[in-house]
C-alpha cells in the first residue's frame, strides 16, 4: 500500500478562506412597504449557483454532513432545511450523531418520550423539505473516540444505532441498508502509541491511512472520504481517493447556524457537487457510488481526474483566432489560470484573453485533481481541433 503517510491538513482562518461579508440592502418591495414603526423585513432571494450540465450529467449541489439541536447543533432540522434553500443547494443529509445527543431529554429539547428515535431530525424537516423541492436524504454519523464516519441513504438510523458498542457493527448495519459510508474529518486522531484515548485534532502533524481504513475499504464498507470538512482541507485524501478507487466529499460539519458560520450566501461556504442524471435520491445515490463528485469549498475545486477535467470542460467556452484565444467562464466556480510565466484569473461568468503557442498546456491552480496537483489542461484538448483557425496557427508553429 503506497503513500501511507501524507501532507498535514490545512486549516483556513475562518475570515480568510470563506471572507464573510455583510449581504447588499435589499431592493425596497411595494408590496411589503417599510415605513415607521414598521420592522418587517424581506429574506434575500434563494440563491441560484450556475454549472453546466456536465455530458448528460446535471450538476446539483449539496452537503451531506449537517448537524442540528436533534445531537450538538445550534438549530432546528427545518432551519437547515431553510438555510439549504436560501444557499441554492439542491439536497442535504441531516446527519446527527448517534453517541452524542447533550440536547435530547433534557435542556433546549425535551423529548424524552422520543429519545431513542435516530430518525427524528430526518422526519421533522421531510415536510419542509418536500415543500420547498429539496432533496432530504437520511443520514446519521457515528461518532467514536478514534474516527467518525458519515452514513448517508439510509432507510432507518435506529438499525445503525443498535449497534452502537461496535463501529465495524455499525458500518455493516449500514452497509446492509445500501448506505454510502464515509470517513469524517481524517486528522480527527492521529494514532501514535502515546496518543490520549479520545480523539484530538491533529491538523499540524501527517496523517495516514490506517489499517483498519484499509480493512473496511476491502470490506467495501467504506465508500469515501471528507477531503475538506468545516474550514479544513485535507490534501492526502485526494491521493488516498484515487489510489484505493473510492470517493471524495466536501462538507460543511455545521453545527452553529449558517449565518454565524459562514454569512448569507456564502459562495465559498463546502459543498459537494454531484454529476447525477436525475435531480432524485436515486440518482444521487448512483453519482456516489459511482465516484462523480466534485468538491468545492473556499474557492477550490478537488476530484477525482477524469471528472474535475470534464467539469471544467463544460464549464469554459474557448474561441481562438489565429494565436490569440478567449476563455469564457459560463459557471460560478473561480478559476485562476497559469500558462508558462503568466497568470490569469478567470472570474465567475467572466472571461480571459491569452496567447498559446504549440503544445502549450496551463494549470488551474485552484483545482486539484491529487494532493497539491492542480488540474492540467491543454489548448489543444480544449479547442478539441473544432476550430480550424486554432488547428492552422498550431501547424504552422
Amino acid at each position: 500500500m503506497s503513500a501511507l503517510w501524507g501532507a498535514a491538513a490545512v486549516t483556513f482562518p475562518m475570515q480568510y478562506a470563506f471572507g464573510q461579508e455583510a449581504p447588499a440592502p435589499a431592493e425596497p418591495n411595494p408590496a411589503f412597504p417599510i415605513g415607521h414603526g414598521d420592522i418587517r423585513r424581506r429574506e434575500p432571494r434563494p440563491r441560484v449557483i450556475t454549472v453546466p450540465d456536465v455530458g448528460n450529467y446535471k450538476v446539483l449541489k449539496g452537503d451531506f454532513h449537517i448537524h442540528t439541536l436533534f445531537s450538538d447543533g445550534q438549530v432546528m432540522p427545518n432551519v437547515r432545511v431553510q438555510e439549504a434553500v436560501q444557499n441554492g443547494l439542491d439536497c442535504i443529509s441531516i446527519t446527527d450523531h448517534i453517541e452524542h445527543r447533550p440536547n435530547i431529554g433534557r435542556g433546549v429539547l425535551t423529548l424524552a418520550q422520543r429519545n431513542d428515535d435516530h430518525n427524528i431530525s430526518y422526519t421533522s424537516a421531510k415536510t419542509a423539505a418536500d415543500n420547498a423541492d429539496l432533496i432530504l436524504i437520511r443520514g446519521t454519523e457515528i461518532t467514536k473516540s478514534e474516527w467518525h464516519f458519515n452514513a448517508i441513504f439510509l432507510e432507518d438510523v435506529n438499525k445503525v444505532a443498535a449497534e452502537v458498542n461496535d463501529w465495524r457493527k455499525m458500518l455493516a448495519a449500514a452497509n446492509d441498508q445500501g448506505a454510502f459510508v464515509f470517513w469524517n474529518h481524517p486528522s480527527w486522531l492521529d494514532q501514535t502509541p502515546n496518543d490520549a484515548p479520545f480523539g484530538r485534532l491533529t491538523n499540524t502533524e501527517p496523517m495516514r491511512f490506517f489499517d483498519e481504513m484499509a480493512e473496511v475499504v476491502g470490506k467495501k464498507h467504506l465508500h469515501g472520504i471528507e477531503v475538506f470538512n468545516g474550514t479544513s482541507h485535507y490534501p492526502i485524501v485526494s491521493d488516498w481517493c484515487n489510489e484505493h478507487n473510492i470517493g471524495l466529499v466536501t462538507t460543511s460539519d455545521i453545527h452553529a447556524s449558517e449565518l454565524q458560520q459562514y454569512g448569507v450566501q456564502n459562495l465559498r461556504r463546502p459543498m459537494t457537487l454531484v454529476l447525477a442524471e436525475e435531480r432524485t435520491e436515486k440518482s444521487i445515490r448512483e453519482a456516489f457510488f459511482a465516484h462523480r463528485t466534485v468538491g468545492w469549498a473556499a474557492d477550490m475545486i478537488f476530484g477525482r481526474p477524469e471528472w474535475v477535467a470534464k467539469l471544467f470542460t463544460a464549464c469554459v467556452d474557448a474561441a481562438a483566432s489565429g494565436r490569440n484565444i478567449t476563455l469564457k467562464n459560463k459557471s460560478d466556480i473561480p478559476m485562476n489560470l497559469h500558462v508558462r510565466d503568466t497568470s490569469y484569473e478567470l472570474k465567475p461568468q467572466g472571461e480571459v484573453a491569452m496567447t498559446y503557442a504549440v503544445g502549450d498546456a496551463f494549470q488551474v491552480t485552484n483545482w486539484y485533481v491529487g494532493a497539491f496537483k492542480p488540474l492540467e489542461v491543454t489548448f489543444a484538448s480544449l479547442m478539441g481541433y473544432r476550430d480550424r483557425n486554432f488547428t492552422m496557427a498550431a501547424l504552422r508553429r
